[in-house]
């Protein structure tokens, strides 16, 4: 099975879907709404706290950042930017994932990063990363902190410290999106669903059999999307990984029982 946009890429930036749309459709998802920073989260240094680029900035530091990034969330399936609504804009996840892909011309969605909390990411071609022919979807409802283009030139680039972060934080970017292609052309299936439930786990243990399992919120239609395939195989492969043990199926989540196995399996061959 292929996602194939019938009428290009445009489609993606109308509303409403119909019954046929593909799996990043936004279009009957909520509209993204601006949190209450004031009554949800008194504390506006929330969303820049265990950011790596931040570490070692002064509580005044992080003061001032923090009022020139206010907080924004966006609902599950919801569009943070794409080619038809393009940003110059920073993004710092707080909470949630957020899924970078591309589209190519005859319907293909192929993903290039899968954000988790604490990174950024963006349309900012004064980082060196341009991002113009990308999409990004919350896989789940996320929590960003927004800042301008004249902000981050203000407040970040200005900083040696934060700057040097930043960049290497877009190198290790770039490596990755290079596995990324690389592993959609060289890697099986069944290898790109065990290294992508790795990567969505980062916080399991590599030692072996986990007591309770890690918890991944994902259907079988997004994870097809994420490796590129269907949704049928997906489900055909995650079957075989739990009668083998390897993870635990539930509605709308899969829960990794061996993470040892799982990093063999993507690695495998």
């Amino acid at each position: 099975m292929t996602y194939c946009l019938v009428e290009g890429v445009d489609a993606l930036d109308r509303q409403p879907w119909d019954s046929d749309s593909p799996p990043w459709a936004p279009g009957r998802r909520e509209e993204a709404t601006l949190m209450e920073q004031a009554g949800a989260q008194p504390d506006k240094t929330w969303c820049l706290a265990e950011v790596d680029i931040f570490c070692d900035l002064s509580d005044q530091e992080m003061r001032v950042i923090a009022d020139n990034a206010p907080m924004r969330t966006y609902a599950a399936g919801e569009l943070l930017f794409s080619p038809h609504n393009p940003v110059e804009t920073l993004f710092i996840l707080k909470r949630g994932r957020v899924r970078v892909f591309r589209v190519s011309e005859d319907g293909r969605a192929l993903t290039t990063a899968i954000i988790t909390p604490g990174t950024i990411f963006g349309e900012m071609v004064l980082l060196g990363q341009s991002m113009y022919d990308n999409f990004a979807e919350a896989l789940d409802e996320a929590v960003v902190c927004v800042m301008s283009r004249a902000d981050v030139r203000r407040f970040l680039l200005a900083d040696r410290r934060i700057a040097g972060r930043i960049a290497e934080t877009l190198g290790h970017r770039l490596a990755e999106m290079e596995q990324r292609l690389t592993d959609s052309v060289f890697k099986s299936v069944s290898q790109r669903i065990a290294s992508t439930l790795c990567t969505l786990t980062p916080d399991a243990p590599r030692g072996g059999v986990l007591s309770r399992g890690q918890q991944i919120t994902l259907t079988h239609e997004q994870l097809a999307a994420l490796v590129g395939t269907s949704r049928e195989t997906a489900t055909k492969v995650l079957g075989e990984f739990a009668d083998r043990g390897l993870l635990r199926l539930g509605r709308g989540r899969i829960v990794v029982l061996d993470a040892a196995a799982m990093e063999a399996e993507a690695h495998e061959g």
